[in-house]
């Protein structure tokens, strides 16, 4: 199947400058983009300004001609930090004023009761709400496998298939309990050689290493404070045995500044550094609180930075020095981590915060519209060693957001600048989102389940579990 996007305007980055390109016709082919042209070049009857969606014969293949006039096309977006199953316990009333370490124990409690249906629909949810914002690749951190429960990450993998989101899914872990110190319950962590058996079994089972993949398994702890330094190094071991990523949160708050410097005399980045946990194949989570020294050590490495605005702001743990980073060349893509510490899934509404949050430390140049659409993109494609993702180019993996420009939210902007309108005003769901060459949003609603009935699902098991 051929598909043409016909007449958009394209707003994509090519050679780090932003482009945009009126009146361009995309051609999609096996899940790839073939060519990009503008669209009265195309030869009729492909050329279809005027029709909204249609699929006619051709001489060697059917050919699928898709009306983009009037609607602002950007590459899919990256979503390079979350955890799918915390919709179940988005908006709890006794943690909506905690810091991070007193909602973390708060709410542990209530995720020892997640199962593999649990999982399952909260990840769905979230996932729906990441495809009507455009985005079509996510990360999920998952980390908590309660003892005698049936979560796995097939719950996440399924998820994923089901609504056709491409997904980096992290195994992770915690085997760093109470009673040992830790923050969780034990009956929340796993024995290490556990740990260690099942990340090998996914990784066999599901990464697939090929440049267009649509799942691929990173390997990710908790945190460093939440599992043995023994185990931080043969997670190491095995990911790059394997050749898969490695990713974990870091310098989120000043209580983990203060609980590793008591436990391992370090602050986190060194510790990381001392056991070898930076370099290309390394992407940390949040890195709010860093030190000159720590920046240039995530540069001088390679290490990438996820960046979560909403969750920093929420939890109140403070401004990450993203600005800073992306001057001395540090790899930066953007997370809406978990909707327990986000509430939501909007990751267009999430690089419009991370701007936003920018100049409130550091002025109206410290980011640019452009540099905030680059996080959103080759950011997070760069975050995952993603080649083919993240760009409008031939090439490139067919995973598309198309915008209205006549949507309200737009008005006045647009006819200034598409590319503020995307950035600066509030961000309205995507009209068509496609990932791999197939529509997954369209019409601005979920193609592959009901959104009202996936709301319904989660609110029943939330009600009876979870609160």
């Amino acid at each position: 199947m051929k598909t043409i996007l016909a007449g958009g305007t394209v707003v994509t980055m090519r050679n780090d400058q932003l482009a945009v390109l009126e009146n361009q016709s995309i051609v999609i082919e096996d899940g790839v983009i073939r060519e990009i042209t503008d669209t009265d070049a195309i030869t009729p009857p492909h050329r279809a300004a005027t029709v909204r969606e249609r699929s006619e014969p051709s001489a060697t293949a059917e050919v699928q001609v898709i009306d983009a006039s009037g609607h602002l096309v950007t590459p899919g977006f990256v979503n390079a930090h979350h955890h799918l199953y915390q919709s179940l316990t988005r908006g709890l009333v006794g943690v909506q004023n905690a810091a991070l370490f007193d909602w973390l124990r708060a709410l542990y409690p209530e995720w020892r009761h997640l199962d593999h249906d649990a999982v399952k629909t909260a990840a769905m949810v979230s996932i729906g709400e990441l495809l009507l914002s455009g985005c079509t690749t996510t990360n999920d951190h998952f980390y908590i496998f309660p003892r005698g429960g049936d979560a796995r990450i097939e719950s996440v993998l399924e998820a994923a298939d089901a609504l056709g989101m491409r997904i980096h899914a992290c195994r992770g872990s915690m085997s760093v309990g109470t009673s040992d110190g830790g923050l969780p319950p034990d009956d929340c962590t796993q024995p290490e050689d556990e740990i260690l058996d099942d990340c090998a079994r996914v990784i066999e089972a599901y990464h697939d290493p090929d440049p267009y993949a649509m799942v691929r398994i990173d390997l990710a702890p908790c945190s460093p404070f939440s599992i043995s330094p023994q185990l931080l190094r043969d997670t190491l071991a095995l990911a790059r045995e394997k050749g898969v990523l490695l990713h974990t949160h870091a310098a989120e708050t000043m209580d983990e500044d203060r609980y590793c410097l008591e436990k391992f005399g370090l602050r986190p980045i060194p510790f990381l550094h001392e056991h070898d946990w930076l370099g290309r194949d390394v992407y940390l989570a949040h890195c709010v609180h860093l030190d000159d020294a720590d920046i240039n050590l995530l540069a001088e490495t390679g290490t990438s930075v996820a960046h979560c605005p909403c969750s920093n702001m929420r939890l109140g743990s403070g401004i990450a020095r993203i600005a800073r980073m992306l001057e001395k060349g540090i790899t930066v893509g953007i997370g809406v981590d978990g909707s327990s510490s986000n509430d939501g899934g909007n990751v267009l509404a999430e690089a419009r915060q991370a701007l936003l949050l920018q100049r409130v430390h550091g002025g109206p140049a410290a980011l640019s519209t452009a540099q905030a659409f680059g996080l959103l993109t080759v950011g997070g494609a760069a975050l995952f060693s993603r080649a083919k993702l993240g760009r409008i180019e031939p090439g490139m993996a067919a995973d598309l957001a198309l915008f209205r420009a006549d949507d309200i939210a737009f008005a006045g902007a647009v006819a200034q600048d598409p590319l503020g309108a995307l950035m600066l005003c509030h961000a309205p769901r995507a009209d068509r989102v496609i990932v791999n060459g197939r529509t997954v949003v369209k019409d601005g609603h979920l193609a592959n389940a009901d959104e009202h009935k996936l709301a319904h699902e989660l609110n029943t098991i939330v009600r009876e579990r979870f609160r």
